[in-house]
């Protein structure tokens, strides 16, 4: 479990947290841990641009992220090497699932445009455990459709940045980052590693 310093309402679960979106079980006993309703927002994610707004628990539809005014709301996504970004603002939060489709097509911006259009102001950002640009291995289409971030894996081979093609659309605000890649730590769930259908959680409220 992480709790980054300074934010509010973000958690950041590992493996051993278990899936809490997913499972019932997990979810009541992570949300009794951070003290915080068990009846939580989701989506179905689709590696698109989508932000929905939610008011109330439960599945929203299609999209790669949430924002939310509404107090103690848990957000919830899941991963397993895409990046789980949360950006909190005066009186509202924004949950993101950001694998390199979502990257490109801007899905952390659209988050913070959300944000804005609820009339609240982001302030600082939070990008969880996922997969570094150490041993993230891509092929010439990633590198063109990302832009900006090239670089080589601990292997020599191609790479994208993907922490800091983020850490762009992100502009402006206070950005922390876990450094934590889920490829090299066992800690994490890694689908590029394991080829696993299993996820760990991040969850965003509004306190």
């Amino acid at each position: 479990m992480i709790r980054p310093a300074g934010f509010r309402g973000v958690f950041f679960g590992d493996a051993a947290d278990g899936n809490g979106r997913d499972e019932t079980e997990q979810r009541v006993r992570i949300s009794d841990r951070l003290g915080i309703p068990s009846t939580w927002a989701s989506i179905r994610q689709v590696h698109g641009d989508t932000v929905v707004t939610v008011g109330e628990s439960g599945i929203a539809g299609d999209g790669d992220g949430l924002v939310t005014e509404s107090h103690r709301l848990p957000l919830a996504i899941a991963t397993a090497d895409c990046l789980p970004v949360v950006i909190e603002g005066d009186r509202s939060v924004a949950l993101v699932h950001a694998g390199w489709r979502g990257v490109a097509a801007g899905v952390i911006r659209s988050g913070v445009e959300a944000m804005q259009l609820l009339g609240d102001t982001p302030r600082r950002a939070a990008i969880g455990p996922s997969i570094g640009p150490c041993c993230f291995e891509v092929g010439d289409e990633v590198v063109e459709a990302i832009g900006g971030s090239a670089t080589t894996t601990n292997a020599g081979t191609q790479s994208v940045d993907l922490w800091s093609a983020a850490a762009t659309q992100l502009e402006g605000l206070r950005v922390w980052r876990s450094n934590i890649c889920t490829f090299t730590d066992p800690a994490y769930h890694s689908f590029r590693r394991d080829a696993t259908s299993n996820r760990q959680v991040a969850v965003a409220w509004v306190p």
